[in-house]
Parts: structure tokens; C-alpha cells; sequence
């Protein structure tokens, strides 16, 4: 049989277009995208909609790739391995700071704690490893979203889940937030996972430059902010030094 199947190379067409975007996209946008009829794509929209590979947006209608779709081809590094590699900088950076530190990775559609360092002065923590994370509403979330497409794809289309009063639900708002978070390398969150707690992350890369993890410490309020509820300066470059430091542990930098 060397003939194709018609129907399986529309249905590759219509991934690979979905996969250019970073919004859901409407049936006429996929439509003109493949060059195919409406009802003809609408037809399989709704297969590959069946069959697990595109999500569609219950408010907007509008089509985007699955989250198991996005990161089937991602290659990720082992959590075992990053939390290895990332132990002395991690722990380091919990001496320097007197704040908890957390490493994460992107996993199914949440952030995954590879690594979790006590605060020491704190009795009746929680090991926070293994833990899932919301990526909207975390520093280490947000970080991987501004540096990671495949996290920004994995978010729903709808608005988003409120943890207390300060998460914010707004999808486009929080990718216009993004922009600097990819300016400055960092974000901070203050009262929108957990109550009282705010949070400062930094990204972590590969040796090709990719995003795999994000780092950052977490605290009280008034311990890792100022009176304005900004993060202490001190605390944002501790926790950019390690992103560096752990991502040339990676080979991020380093002569090939």
C-alpha cells in the first residue's frame, strides 16, 4: 500500500495548526488554516475531539490541543535526576534566604514539587514533594508558563480556578502578565495560592536552553515582601542566582 490516507493527513493538519497557537482557535480560523470546508473540518474536530487529542473550549467554543498531546514529543528531564542535580543550590539557597525553597517541573498540566527544602526555623512542616501545584496561581507556576509553551497550551480556555481572593481567573489577563515575567527571568505571587504566603521563582534550563523547571522560595508575607507587598530585592536575586547556578548544572552555558 503506498497510497495515504486522506482523512489521517487532515486530521496532521489540523494538529500542526492548532499547535501554532497559543489561544483556542475558532472552527472558521481551523478551517482556513487547512484549507478544508467547515463541515469537513468540523467533522474532524470532533473526532480528534473524541478521540482525546483536542480539547474544545466550553465558553468560547474555540479548539486547542489536548494537554497529552503537548507533551507527548516534550522531552522532560527525569524529576529524580533534576532533584539530583538542583540538591546543593536548592539547599544553599534555603541557608542564605531563611526561606523554604521549592523546585518544580511541568507535569499534567500542573506543577510538579521535585524538591522541597524546610524553612529552619519553623516546627510541623509538610514535605511538599510529590505535590501538584496550579500553574496559574504559583511562582514556579507562572515561570514555567511564561518560558514553556507546552504549560501555556496545558491551561484551560475558560476562566481559571480561584484559590482565595487575590488568584487571578482571567486567562488573557494572566498571559499579558507573562510578558514580564519573560522580561525580567522571575515572578512572585503574593496571597493567591495559599493565604499569608507569597511565593519568588526563577526559571531553570537545559543545556539546549529549554525550560524544564522553575526554582523559588516561599514564606510568610511580611518575611518575603516589604510593606509595599513587593518582594524583597535581596530574595529575587538569591533566587535568580540559583535558577543560573542549577540550570549550568544542567549544561545551560557551558562550552559543548
Amino acid at each position: 500500500m503506498s497510497g495515504t490516507i486522506q482523512s489521517v493527513e487532515r486530521a496532521a493538519a489540523i494538529l500542526r495548526a492548532l499547535a501554532m497557537e497559543a489561544e483556542p482557535a475558532a472552527l472558521s480560523e481551523v478551517a482556513l488554516a487547512v484549507d478544508l470546508p467547515k463541515p469537513t473540518t468540523h467533522g474532524l474536530l470532533r473526532t480528534l475531539c473524541s478521540s482525546g487529542l483536542v480539547e474544545q473550549d466550553e465558553s468560547t467554543g474555540g479548539y486547542t490541543l489536548s494537554p497529552e498531546v503537548v507533551l507527548m514529543g516534550s522531552q522532560r528531564i527525569d524529576p529524580n535526576e533534576l532533584r539530583s542535580r538542583a540538591l546543593n543550590w536548592t539547599d544553599a539557597l534555603a541557608a542564605r534566604t531563611g526561606e523554604a525553597v521549592r523546585l518544580g517541573a511541568l507535569s499534567r498540566s500542573s506543577v510538579l514539587v521535585v524538591h522541597h527544602v524546610f524553612r529552619a526555623d519553623t516546627p510541623g512542616q509538610v514535605i511538599e514533594t510529590g505535590a501538584r501545584l496550579p500553574l496559574h496561581a504559583t511562582a514556579l507556576g507562572k515561570v514555567l508558563l511564561a518560558f514553556d509553551p507546552s504549560a501555556v497550551r496545558a491551561l484551560p480556555g475558560r476562566d481559571l480556578e480561584a484559590y482565595t481572593y487575590r488568584t487571578g481567573t482571567d486567562r488573557s489577563a494572566l498571559l499579558r502578565q507573562l510578558a514580564d515575567v519573560r522580561d525580567t527571568g522571575w515572578s512572585a505571587t503574593v496571597d493567591e495560592h495559599v493565604p499569608g504566603v507569597a511565593e519568588v521563582a526563577a526559571v531553570v534550563r537545559d543545556r539546549g536552553g529549554y525550560a524544564v523547571a522553575a526554582v523559588g522560595v516561599v514564606g510568610r508575607v511580611d518575611s518575603v515582601c516589604d510593606g509595599l507587598l513587593r518582594p524583597r530585592q535581596e530574595l529575587v536575586d538569591e533566587v535568580l542566582a540559583a535558577g543560573r547556578s542549577i540550570s549550568r548544572e544542567l549544561g545551560h552555558g557551558r562550552e559543548p
